[in-house]
């Protein structure tokens, strides 16, 4: 999807957790609303936020995101908020169930993959994922070396610089 197509759908992108990706292999996408206090949403706007070791749990039927980093807000001297503390996601409780269920079994993980605002409201996309193995990793990754020397073929081709 493009940038326009997002800004069209009232998407704006905070972050994004590139290695998730390549750590994981994704089966299944959330879409959850994220619980913040005011300093958070400015500094959110600002796009401080970290998702590098972040990961969601489920505790007592309610979901929560952990270890999610969102810088100290310059200007809230007087109310400022803890960077890494957990913070509630907002899913419907059929989806929490689902989710409780696919984290019992065996290697399965919830991670976030994306945070963003859609219509004024802060959100974050979890993906229901499961570890990948050094193989797959080194294969990813000649995968992509290949693809991306084959893009600079054509391109060179189109020039005529061979």
């Amino acid at each position: 999807m493009s940038e326009k197509a997002k800004n069209k759908a009232g998407e704006k992108l905070v972050t994004k957790n590139r290695r998730a990706t390549f750590d994981y292999e994704i089966d299944d996408h959330f879409e959850a609303g994220l619980v913040l206090v005011g300093s958070e949403v400015k500094a959110l706007r600002a796009g401080t936020c970290e998702l590098v070791d972040s990961f969601a749990a489920i505790e007592r039927g309610e979901a929560w995101l952990k270890q999610m980093y969102i810088a100290p807000f310059a200007r809230a001297v007087a109310f400022p908020h803890e960077p890494r503390r957990a913070r509630k996601l907002l899913l419907h409780a059929r989806e929490i169930e689902r989710i409780d269920r696919a984290l019992s079994r065996e290697g399965y993980t919830l991670v976030p993959l994306r945070v963003y605002f859609k219509e004024g409201h802060a959100k974050v996309e979890l993906g229901l994922a499961k570890g990948k193995k050094q193989h797959d990793k080194r294969h990813a990754m000649a995968t992509k070396t290949a693809e991306r020397e084959a893009r600079a073929a054509v391109g060179r081709g189109r020039k005529g610089d061979r």
